[in-house]
């Protein structure tokens, strides 16, 4: 296998931070440093990163965690708030767990968590075109022909949004649900794109990741999922 996917699939780092890693000198392979990520390496070698030794995982791991408000979505979080990551406190083996993409701290919801850096990636990027659910009450006025424009893109302060689908689901006096579905999950998208519309957001439940979804998960639940859910989710992958 070569050395930046050996790294990925450990669950050191994406495949591309993996191979920067690599490229940095902070790897080594049978006590020498190593800065080719083509570099191939089997089961017999001895791989170290920063001088701790990496282990190819011997199984793959991924949770779905309904994510509470006032957690972060970091492994780690240097001002000693609650992390996704913490919410699985014992994985098998001491896996180390890293959260696919983020949700803001005030945005609640599904959230995957895995140990296979590879996968992590490739969920992760837009062109994969994995679809994200949300679900917003809002304040303020909008219709459904303003919502079915977004699936032309939007841009918004020089930031290019791709296609949303969005339906207006209820209103209630001046409050409104509003269901969204997108690909690309850049930063704060959903509120920022709502904001343009003149909407304030009160409250953001990411509800889906690809064709998987919050049901039966409390907030702070976590359920490892299945194999035949992973194989469905492996699909949604473009």
């Amino acid at each position: 296998m070569r050395l930046g996917k050996f790294l990925a699939s450990a669950g050191v780092a994406s495949r591309r931070a993996s191979e920067e890693l690599i490229r940095a000198g902070r790897v080594t392979v049978d006590e020498q440093v190593e800065t080719d990520p083509a570099r191939q390496v089997d089961g017999t070698s001895t791989v170290l990163v920063d001088g701790q030794a990496v282990r190819q995982p011997s199984q793959r791991l991924v949770y779905a965690v309904n994510k509470p408000t006032g957690v972060v979505s970091t492994a780690r979080d240097p001002q000693g708030r609650p992390t996704v990551v913490s919410l699985v406190p014992h994985p098998p083996g001491g896996a180390r767990l890293y959260p696919v993409g983020r949700l803001d701290i005030d945005t609640t919801g599904l959230i995957l968590l895995t140990n296979d850096g590879e996968l992590k990636r490739q969920l992760e990027l837009p062109r994969t075109g994995v679809v994200r659910t949300y679900r917003a009450r809002a304040h303020g006025p909008v219709t459904q022909a303003q919502l079915e424009q977004l699936a032309e893109g939007i841009t918004i302060d020089g930031i290019r949004y791709g296609s949303i689908n969005a339906n207006l689901e209820r209103r209630t006096g001046s409050n409104c649900w509003i269901e969204m579905s997108l690909t690309e999950g850049k930063n704060r998208e959903v509120r920022r794109v709502l904001a343009h519309l003149g909407l304030q957001v009160s409250r953001l439940i990411r509800t889906a990741y690809g064709p998987l979804n919050l049901d039966g998960l409390a907030p702070a639940d976590v359920d490892e999922v299945s194999e035949s859910e992973l194989q469905a989710l492996r699909k949604s992958i473009k």
